[in-house]
């Protein structure tokens, strides 16, 4: 939120006294490497898939405040793997809602452990949906690999149901979500894999390569239908 956003909401809620926003984020360290690894993922494809927008927050592991009293969010840290749309990407030391309009996150993925799954199941699933009223909510097991996905629907989280591959369904990202080679990774509308950065060349042939052989498919097709008119035409002694 802006200084004057902030100013105004201050003088038409006079009893709120918000403390500062420039605040620290508070995170316990990672339980894994696994965890590292697959929160450093997610935010690396997604700031590569989407590098020519600038209207996207995505972070992880980073503390969300989200009330004047601290008290209340002690219990609930920040998201493993959170984004927040209709916002700036400047790096930040925490994301402070009331400094930044008011805005949650769109999509949260939370990863699993054995210390942490009873909470991201039960209180983080009950915050998440009755609090901070996130319309997508995820949860991923890098060891098991367990995945569910969430969707907000009249105010309660419904199961997003699985394609055939066990990929769910972003509309908040406009991808899927599933997993590959033990990792949680995006795919395309299309169901294409989102490439990193280091095989985007690769994705960019092999796309052009499919393009090329459907042109070619789509010609000889033509084609086909071609030789079959001009034989119906010879049968009938209609070509000229």
């Amino acid at each position: 939120m802006s200084v004057t956003a902030e100013s105004s909401f201050q003088a038409n809620n006079p009893e709120v006294i918000f403390p500062p926003g420039n605040l620290w984020s508070d995170e316990p360290p990672l339980e894994s490497d696994l965890h590292r690894e697959q929160i450093d993922l997610l935010i690396r494809l997604l700031k590569w898939w989407w590098r020519e927008q600038q209207d996207f927050y995505v972070s992880g592991n980073l503390t969300i405040y989200y009330s004047p009293d601290q008290k209340k969010s002690e219990d609930f840290r920040g998201p493993d793997f959170f984004v927040v749309l209709g916002t700036t990407p400047e790096e930040r030391r925490s994301w402070v809602v009331w400094q930044e309009g008011g805005k949650y996150p769109n999509a949260i993925v939370e990863l699993l452990s054995d210390s942490t799954a009873s909470t991201d199941r039960g209180l983080k699933k009950d915050l998440y949906q009755y609090t901070w009223r996130v319309p997508e909510y995820f949860w991923f097991h890098p060891h098991t690999l367990e995945f569910q996905g969430f969707r907000l629907m009249n105010g309660v989280y419904e199961e997003i149901a699985p394609t055939s591959e066990g990929w769910r369904w972003s509309q908040q990202l406009h991808l899927y979500l599933g997993t590959h080679e033990g990792k949680l990774r995006f795919f395309t509308p299309e169901g294409q894999l989102v490439p990193l950065p280091e095989q985007f060349a690769q994705y960019q042939a092999e796309q052009e390569r499919q393009r090329a052989e459907q042109a070619e498919v789509a010609l000889q097709q033509e084609r086909q239908r071609a030789d079959r008119l001009a034989q119906r035409l010879r049968e009938l002694g209609l070509e000229e």
